[in-house]
């Protein structure tokens, strides 16, 4: 175990380099608990703060935390109906702090993610001032194709059988590239480069996290 965490740690210190390259700030924590302290370091008080779905997120006690803080929280996922959510969603996209994870990350900082209302992709692109991303040992992935089959294999599957959409995936266990009505793999987006200095920060942890 000892010997797996200091090649991850390796490997994250690769990955944290080459987010520097494309515009992306990179960080490494070793526990989940400093992955949360450091991300509520990263919020100040009276910001605007929204999240996406998220297991990685939900994990770290993150949420928690800010609703003890002087910050204003759209939450889409506490509204009390789905027209209600939607809204949140689409208020998500002007807020001051966007947290998240990714389905994936590639050795050379490249993220990929698979969403399906997709106002979490939509966030990492454009609207929210920063977006904090935190991202376990598990979502690490070698390149653009192994970083697809990751996030087709070991968080679509999941999210689906989560979600209970009765999708194929939830029969055979591995993603069929469907098109059913609960689809919840509609986009899926590569961030290899921001354009916005400062704007996305990767906090990667030395643990399992998340799908």
């Amino acid at each position: 175990m000892q010997n797996i965490r200091a090649a991850n740690e390796l490997k994250m210190v690769t990955v944290i380099k080459n987010l520097e390259k494309r515009g992306m700030r990179g960080h490494y924590c070793e526990t989940k608990e400093e992955a949360r302290d450091l991300v509520l370091s990263m919020i100040p008080d009276h910001s605007i703060v929204s999240w996406g779905g998220s297991m990685t997120i939900n994990a770290l006690g993150v949420k928690e935390k800010l609703a003890e803080r002087d910050v204003t929280i759209i939450d889409p996922y506490s509204a009390p109906n789905p027209a209600e959510g939607i809204e949140r969603r689409r208020q998500g996209l002007m807020a001051d702090y966007y947290l998240m994870s990714t389905n994936a990350i590639t050795m050379s900082g490249e993220l990929l993610n698979i969403d399906g209302t997709s106002n979490r992709v939509a966030a990492l692109c454009f609207g929210p001032k920063k977006v904090i991303v935190v991202a376990g040992a598990n979502k690490l992935a070698l390149n653009l194709e192994d970083a697809l089959d990751r996030a087709k294999l070991y968080a679509a599957v999941p999210n689906n059988v989560r979600l209970k959409t009765g999708n194929p995936c939830t029969i055979t266990g591995c993603c069929n590239d469907c098109l059913t009505k609960n689809c919840i793999c509609c986009n899926i987006v590569t961030t290899r480069f921001s354009s916005t200095p400062d704007r996305i920060h990767v906090v990667l942890v030395n643990e399992n996290l998340g799908f």
